[in-house]
């Protein structure tokens, strides 16, 4: 293992066995189904499944793939400095509900982590943000004076294990971090022990509504249902929801190394921008570190292998780099309002229901989710069921934002079909991507390691933007509504649901 940077993009969290599952190959029926195998789609199926329901989870690739494997995966409350502006927004009663929701999801996968035995790297942890800037030391104060508000234990002071001048620390007790796959793992062994079955290369490309809706699959399969849950971190059925208008993708950036200097305790997060994320992970009696951040907007920004750079470029200066062994990214999606949406697709849909929009914090957003999304299915009385409805509409801040954002991506569609396009394929050295021409026409191209060109249309199958080239991922990524394509043109990311064209018979 060398302290180079990995070539390709791999989690850590993925270096695990999981069980796999045949695709759904005729009609069949349930009375709850699932699109999504992550932390939500999981959790839900697993609490329905022990309420006797005959649950069916369909999930387009592998389970355990997507977002949930591409997480810091720290079990908090602390989700950034937001409840000082919760507070503003909501009002303090709506605000100490998030907390508590998410208060609940912690002691739930520490409930489930002890039941079922589940040795899944779990340790309780103090969450810190820290503050290197005097406009973000006074946003900390308000953000401790939001905690004694609401009741959580914490406290502001100045000491940090760091060699980062800082302005103030809060921190918040008794959190934790854990194995997001190991845990999960368990519950999937758990869920298909009850009964529920699970199908793998599946994609849900249609919902037909109704009482008793149809999920419609790529190869034309349906299975029946008496309710629905859109667990697949973009709702693949947008319902008239206009969810690709409502939340806002964003990309971030993980490297996983082992340090020359000795890591404390704790997940750190830094207020100020450029973000960073840190906490460690067990690997053999030894720490693997995670230091995260470097977000930006789908499809904008510089070439993507800039932030894996500036991540071991401050990795290397704070700690030191003995091995590199792992990096990857992820994508979040953040509602207009910074609230999770979760609940009914929309007020006139009410056996089809959504999950998302948790930002950064999915391990307890998702988990709150699916157990909101138990009690609406049972029809019990559940106290957040208001909070977080996808039917709300906030004016502010979220009228100022869904003008801005839908200006941006107007700009952004004419801004790709203008763009000037420089290169040739023949330009393209092995392990190269790039928008070029091809008769006449802008295209995406790759070359393999192996020299194999991979041309596809570079316009979005979503709603006409065109895509541009990650080059630390390799995809092809939509700067509007966040849909990620494969170099070869699948979909990774929804909202689009059909694959970008393949460009066939051409040569460099």
């Amino acid at each position: 293992m060398t302290n180079q940077m990995p070539r390709f993009p791999e989690s850590y969290w993925t270096d695990i066995d999981l069980p796999s599952f045949q695709p759904l190959k005729e009609d069949t029926s349930a009375d709850v189904v699932i699109v999504g195998g992550g932390i939500t789609g999981i959790t839900s199926a697993y609490l329905l499944a022990k309420e006797g329901l005959k649950v069916t989870l369909l999930e387009a690739g592998k389970i355990l793939n997507g977002t949930t494997a591409h997480t810091t995966a720290k079990i908090t409350a602390q989700h950034g400095v937001i409840y000082d502006e919760f507070i503003q927004h909501f009002g303090l009663e709506k605000t100490k509900l998030y907390y508590e929701a998410s208060k609940e999801a912690q002691e739930f996968i520490l409930k489930v982590k002890n039941e079922l035995n589940i040795d899944c790297d779990y340790s309780e942890q103090d969450a810190i943000i820290y503050a290197e800037s005097d406009e973000y030391r006074e946003k900390l104060k308000k953000e401790m004076s939001a905690y004694e508000k609401l009741g959580i234990t914490g406290h502001l002071g100045n000491d940090f294990p760091f060699p980062i001048e800082t302005k103030a620390v809060l921190t918040m007790n008794n959190q934790a971090q854990f194995h997001p796959l190991k845990y999960l793992h368990q519950l999937v062994q758990a869920f298909t022990d009850m009964g529920g079955t699970i199908y793998e290369n599946t994609t849900a490309v249609d919902l037909e509504k109704g009482e008793r809706p149809d999920v419609v699959t790529r190869e034309g399969h349906r299975v029946k249902s008496k309710y629905v849950i859109a667990a697949s971190h973009f709702p693949f059925a947008d319902m008239k929801g206009f969810y690709f208008a409502r939340l806002l993708p964003e990309r971030s950036y993980v490297i996983a190394i082992k340090a020359e200097k000795e890591y404390p305790e704790g997940m750190y997060y830094s207020a100020d921008q450029p973000k960073r994320s840190l906490r460690y992970t067990p690997v053999n009696g030894e720490k693997l570190l995670l230091i995260g951040g470097e977000g930006h907007k789908t499809g904008k920004g510089p070439d993507t292998l800039k932030h894996y750079e500036a991540l071991e470029q401050f990795a290397s200066s704070l700690f030191g780099i003995k091995e590199y062994p792992y990096r990857w990214s992820a994508q979040d999606l953040t509602s207009l309002d910074k609230m999770p949406y979760i609940g009914p697709i929309t007020a006139d849909q009410p056996h089809i229901f959504v999950a998302t929009g948790y930002r950064k914090w999915g391990m307890t957003n998702g988990t709150a989710a699916a157990l909101l999304l138990r009690d609406q299915i049972l029809e019990k009385e559940n106290p957040y069921s208001e909070l977080f409805s996808p039917s709300r509409f906030v004016a502010d801040p979220s009228i100022k934002k869904v003008i801005y954002y839908n200006t941006d991506t107007a700009g952004q569609l004419l801004k790709g079909k203008l763009e000037y396009v420089p290169k040739e394929i023949s330009d393209l050295s092995n392990d190269e991507g790039a928008v070029v021409i091809v008769d006449g026409k802008r295209s995406g191209a790759y070359k393999d390691m192996d020299g194999k060109l991979h041309v596809v249309d570079t316009t979005c199958t979503h709603m006409g933007c065109e895509t541009r080239w990650n080059h630390g991922e390799r995809t092809w990524d939509c700067p509007c509504h966040g849909s990620r394509f494969s170099y070869d043109g699948e979909v990774v990311e929804g909202p689009a649901d059909k694959p970008l064209k393949k460009l066939n018979d051409v040569t460099g």
